[in-house]
């Protein structure tokens, strides 16, 4: 689904993946970055220990790039 949507709006999609016991760090907490599993689109948590809709997900990126309808 993200990077799909990553070629449609031509933009970069970072995934990161690391072990369970990694986001459960202190190491990790000291970071400041939402607990996976998350999505963020810019600087926003979108999404964080939760799933997400295709739809809220694109909105939120239409509005980061500022080609979201009102």
């Amino acid at each position: 689904m993200i990077p799909g949507l990553g070629k449609k709006y031509g933009i970069t999609v970072e995934v990161i993946t690391k072990p369970r016991e990694e986001y459960a760090s202190e190491a990790y907490s000291k970071l400041g970055l939402p607990v996976a599993p998350a999505i963020m689109v810019g600087e926003q948590v979108l999404v964080e220990k939760s799933d997400v809709t295709l739809e809220k997900l694109e909105l939120a990126i239409q509005r980061e790039l500022g080609t979201a309808r009102r």
